[in-house]
């Protein structure tokens, strides 16, 4: 049986400029950057002891040894605890910002990466 959800891949086009944006405005940790040769992948996390990680890996080796996978960016919602103070920060930090919108009890914007993939996030009690 499945117990969780453990990992989340993200394919990129550059790994180091994708570990600069979820590093510095995402605020978020490096936990591990593996490297095999030509083989890459960095693991990412919002805290230390996040449940469920984040992988950037580089797409360009990923479609050149294993091109049957689906390399669409996947659609991911992370939760914070106080949405209007999260918004204000990243706009000050010039991420690309969508509008917040209200959803009957759920609040909540889309952000983009540097290389215009898009996420979400909803605030949480």
């Amino acid at each position: 049986m499945i117990s969780k959800l453990g990992e989340v891949m993200v394919y990129v086009n550059d790994q180091d400029e994708a570990i600069r944006f979820w590093q510095e405005d995402m605020e978020f940790v490096i936990l591990q950057d593996y490297r095999d040769g030509e083989m890459r992948w960095v693991q990412i996390a919002p805290t230390a002891d996040a449940e469920t990680t984040v992988i950037l890996h580089d797409r360009a080796f990923v479609e050149k040894n294993s091109p049957d996978i689906n390399f669409g960016t996947p659609s991911l919602l992370f939760f914070t605890s106080d949405l209007d103070a999260l918004y204000d920060k990243l706009q000050l930090k010039g991420v690309t910002l969508g509008e917040k919108v209200q959803m009957g009890d759920s609040k909540f914007f889309n952000f983009a990466d540097r290389e215009d993939n898009y996420f979400a996030i909803m605030e949480t009690n």
